[in-house]
């Protein structure tokens, strides 16, 4: 299953509208549309904010609880997610594979240093 799947799932089990959501995140109700229905890839900011809403773990948006991998529908005029197929589907699906396997600790751990990665300047190459 994909993030933005997840995420609208996650929403519906607690009952919450993306007005609830809107409202707890500051988020723009037409913004959580567009990531639910996988207009939108947001940053990993966004992702912390919307699993603070839903009071879920960022790590379960990735985590394999044995449902189908199977790709998205796509439409005529949406792009494929980018692991919707090929290596992109693959490295997907061994991402979750492996967070499934992790402890609670590690996950954090993993989290922690994907975030300080993600906030290290990098410098250019001369």
């Amino acid at each position: 299953m994909y993030l933005a799947q997840r995420l609208r799932r996650f929403r519906e089990a607690k009952d919450l509208s993306q007005g609830d959501i809107e409202k707890r995140t500051g988020l723009l109700r037409c913004y959580i549309s567009r990531v639910e229905n996988g207009h939108t890839v947001p940053a990993i900011e966004t992702l912390e904010k919307l699993c603070r809403a839903l009071e879920v773990p960022m790590y379960q948006l990735f985590y394999d609880d044995g449902e189908s991998s199977a790709g998205p529908v796509s439409s005529k005029n949406r792009s494929p997610d980018w692991a919707s197929h090929g290596t992109g589907l693959r490295l997907f699906t061994r991402l979750r594979g492996a967070l499934s396997c992790t402890s609670e600790a590690d996950r954090s751990l993993l989290l922690s240093m994907a975030k300080m990665m993600a906030s290290t300047k990098r410098k250019a190459p001369h």
